[in-house]
Order: structure tokens, then C-alpha cells, then sequence
């Protein structure tokens, strides 16, 4: 993801070579025990010996072995609202960052801050869906992983990221409606059931199940952390 700069692989040369000649000027002068000496030949020792290193960081450089391209990835999490995405989310970014990778969390709650106008009917949140599927592109586009959490209920907005994006990497949170709205402290699935909230997913319009997901996780049967883990060790080979 990174390029080294000639600037900096001059001072790396200098800061490298000043240590390393105090330390021969150290070595001379313990041995013959005169200053001049050990001054003359530690300063014709740093510009032959700095001239050596810049040249050999330029050639590894160019040298491709043992240097593996990073891929990145999109990584969309999707299930019921409060199955737990948007925390899976946050803990796999930040054990990406921790990792090393360039990483980008997309959550529907910020997102939609964004975008306040945006309605909840089918053709909204295709829409809606569509407009972070282009985003998660440019991001990709820029070598960094993203990790998107959408509720994301229809099919065809779904199939619209995986073929909009290069590398799409899907998880479904199974986790089952009834253990969502035990969850629910804020009483949407309540208002939901008694017909207060329209089109919401899982209660008064249909959540469409992805049919083909990389990856199935029940965050009924298992933590949320370990549910990161869980995607983490099956994406680190895609990276």
C-alpha cells in the first residue's frame, strides 16, 4: 500500500550511518588509541558506506520477492436490526487497523445521519443501499478494506454491491427475530408488531434471506467479539 520515498530512504541513510560510524571512530580509537585516526577513518567509512546503503534500499525496492501485494476487500455484514452487526463491525475494523490494513467501517446507523431524507420503502432503501455500494467501490478502489453493516433487506440491492465492487465478501447474522426484539431496548419491534412502524424488516415487511452467503453467524450462539474473530480468520487469505 505504501511506496518508499528517496527522501526518506536518505535519511534512514543518515540516521543509520551516523550511529554506525560513531560506533567504528569507537572501535578504531579503543584499538590504536589515536583521535585523528579514528575521525579520518570513521569520516571516509559514512560516505562510502552511506552511498552502499541507498543504492542497495533502491534495489529492494524494485525486488519483488517476499513482498505480497494487499487486496482489499468488501466485507458486508448483513441481518435483522439488532442482530449485532454494527459492534461485529467496529471489532473486526479496529483488529484490521490493529493488524496493519487500511480499513474503513460503513454502519447504517452514521450513514443514514447523512442522509436523513432517505424513507424506509423498498425503492428507498434499494436506493440507499446502491449509493453505499458506490462508496464501498472508491474506497476498495483506494486499497482499503471496507466492512459495511446494513441491515440491507432486499436481494437486488445486495446483488447490486457484490457486482458493483471487485472483492465482496458477504456475511449473514442469522440471529432470529424473536432474540432481536429481546434485545430492543428502544421498542422498535414493539411498535413494529402493533402496526405504529411500517416496513420495518423481520415484522412488517419481509427480510430477504441471502441465499448464498460466504459466511452464517448466530449471534444468539456466540459473541460478538468472537463473531469478528470468526470473519477475520476466514478473510485474512483473501487479504
Amino acid at each position: 500500500m505504501f511506496k518508499e520515498s528517496k527522501l526518506r530512504s536518505i535519511i534512514k541513510s543518515l540516521s543509520w550511518r551516523l550511529l554506525a560510524t560513531l560506533t567504528t571512530i569507537l572501535i578504531v580509537y579503543i584499538f590504536v588509541g589515536d583521535t585523528k585516526v579514528a575521525f579520518s577513518i570513521g569520516g571516509i567509512e559514512v560516505f562510502l558506506k552511506m552511498l552502499v546503503y541507498f543504492f542497495h534500499e533502491r534495489l529492494w525496492e524494485k525486488i519483488r520477492f517476499g513482498r505480497r501485494e494487499i487486496k482489499p476487500l468488501v466485507i458486508w455484514i448483513t441481518g435483522l436490526s439488532r442482530s449485532g452487526k454494527s459492534g461485529i463491525g467496529r471489532t473486526l475494523t479496529e483488529k484490521l487497523q490493529h493488524q496493519g490494513y487500511k480499513a474503513e467501517h460503513l454502519d447504517g446507523h452514521s450513514i443514514r445521519d447523512l442522509f436523513p431524507e432517505t424513507g424506509y420503502r423498498r425503492e428507498d432503501v434499494n436506493r440507499h443501499i446502491k449509493r453505499i455500494g458506490f462508496l464501498a467501490r472508491k474506497l476498495e478502489e483506494q486499497g482499503v478494506v471496507v466492512v459495511a453493516t446494513f441491515l440491507s433487506p432486499y436481494k437486488e440491492s445486495r446483488e447490486f454491491v457484490r457486482e458493483v465492487t471487485a472483492r465482496y465478501f458477504e456475511v449473514y447474522i442469522s440471529t432470529p427475530a424473536t432474540v432481536c426484539a429481546a434485545r430492543d431496548q428502544k421498542g422498535i419491534y414493539t411498535r413494529a408488531a402493533s402496526g405504529d412502524l411500517a416496513n420495518f424488516p423481520g415484522v412488517s415487511s419481509k427480510y430477504e434471506v441471502p441465499q448464498k452467503p460466504d459466511l452464517v453467524i448466530d449471534t444468539s450462539e456466540i459473541e460478538q467479539k468472537d463473531a469478528a474473530e470468526m470473519i477475520f480468520s476466514r478473510i485474512r487469505k483473501k487479504l
